[in-house]
């Protein structure tokens, strides 16, 4: 994996975490970890510009990001599973992996 696809991984993880953080910070410290999720995750998107196509890097940022934050909502949250869901999480999914397999490689450096 290069430089831009790693910050487009490591922005969308932390990017989960300040989703989760939106919903449920309730403390001042929980609130300043939120903000800080949330500088750090637009400062790898943005630093992934350098090295990918923006449109590419907003897509799979988005992307990765709704299907992690689906993810932890099942798995820690206990959210319901639902089929319908899991379905279009899938396609969600399809689609970041087409964008990364039909980025230009003259771009990814």
């Amino acid at each position: 994996m290069n430089k831009g696809w790693a910050l487009v991984l490591g922005g969308a993880c932390i990017e989960v975490l300040w989703v989760i953080g939106l919903k449920h910070a309730t403390t001042t410290l929980e609130w300043i970890g939120t903000i800080i999720c949330i500088l750090l995750s637009f400062y790898f998107i943005i630093a992934a510009g350098n090295y990918i196509p923006v449109g590419s890097v907003y897509a799979v940022f988005v992307g990765l990001g709704t299907a992690g934050t689906v993810v932890v909502d099942l798995v820690v949250f206990n959210e319901p599973i639902e089929w319908p869901k899991l379905l279009f999480i899938s396609m969600l999914l399809a689609g970041v992996i087409g964008l990364k397999l039909v980025t230009d490689k003259e771009s990814d450096t």
